[in-house]
């Protein structure tokens, strides 16, 4: 069995899965949030873009409206809800996220309904053909922006005086505060990257999968499971993980009797990976001689 065409072409998905980890992880390490309004976000400024495209808006445009939508959304739930739950457990301050979430998903629903529609992009019509399998230029991109952008957060993270604020805020909130870093900026700052990586996902996703409001809010979990593979914490372990979930949904068509419900091998990865750990973290340590 040559497994090289199921590879490449899970590619493309992997890296929009490597691209939500990401924005999921760089949340979280900055406010110890678990997003799981981030599908809806995204999903709500694919539509924003479609309905531009529909009043023939040049795409450019249209897709920076789309964009400018999740980061507003985004941006809003920092400003308003995420503050008023800031001193609450991690588990509530995230299904916060997913009450936010599902009011997005209905707001969809009244607007657009649930028919399938989908986003085209000239780059569809152009591509390569690598070990047997069309990888178009949409899926390309997608390549380099994942590659790209786990390079430039990491750069940001170590270099930048944000990316130190942010560290100090992941550390301890309170004390941060009385060191003289920005809490409420720096938080709104962090949910604002956060919409901008909604926004670019869900503008893929409305192309490789196509765009419905409730499918694209719960492709959040293969990206939650990327993230939990990275630990939640390493954005290149995250990155290659959303990679090879993706792949492994791809490899998973040629299996007849589980191709069906290859979409629940994140789960699976997820739940493996977790008591993996698990298991290594109950072993005893040898002590030094």
């Amino acid at each position: 069995m040559n497994w090289l065409p199921f590879i490449v072409s899970g590619l493309g998905i992997g890296a929009v899965y490597a691209l939500s980890g990401v924005g999921l992880v760089l949340l979280y390490r900055t406010s110890g949030v678990l997003n799981f309004a981030f599908g809806a976000i995204g999903a709500f400024g694919a539509f924003v873009t479609f309905e531009c495209l529909a009043l023939n808006v040049p795409l450019v445009l249209a897709a920076l409206a789309g964009i400018g939508a999740s980061v507003l959304l985004s941006c809003a739930y920092g400003r308003v809800i995420a503050p008023m739950l800031a001193y609450r457990e991690t588990v509530i301050r995230s299904v916060g996220t997913l009450g936010f979430a599902l009011i997005v998903l209905g707001v969809m629903g009244l607007i657009w309904g649930e028919i399938p529609r989908r986003i085209q992009y000239p780059t569809d019509r152009m591509a390569i053909s690598l070990f047997g399998a069309r990888l178009t230029y949409t899926r390309l991109i997608a390549l380099a922006v994942a590659g790209g952008t786990i390079i430039g957060l990491s750069l940001l993270i170590s270099r930048t005086r944000l990316g130190l604020n942010m560290r100090a805020l992941s550390d301890d909130r309170d004390q941060s505060a009385i060191l003289g870093v920005p809490v409420l900026r720096v938080e709104f700052l962090a949910w604002m990257i956060a919409g901008v990586f909604a926004g670019v996902t869900g503008l893929l996703l409305a192309n490789l999968i196509g765009l419905k409001a409730a499918q694209l809010t719960f492709l959040v979990v293969p990206a939650i499971a990327a993230a939990l593979l990275g630990g939640m914490q390493s954005l290149l372990w995250t990155g290659i993980a959303g990679l090879a979930i993706g792949i492994t949904e791809a490899m998973l068509i040629v299996f007849p009797a589980i191709a069906p419900f290859r979409t629940v091998s994140p789960f699976a990865i997820a739940l493996l990976a977790i008591l993996v750990t698990a298991a290594l973290a109950s072993l005893p340590r040898k002590s030094g001689s």
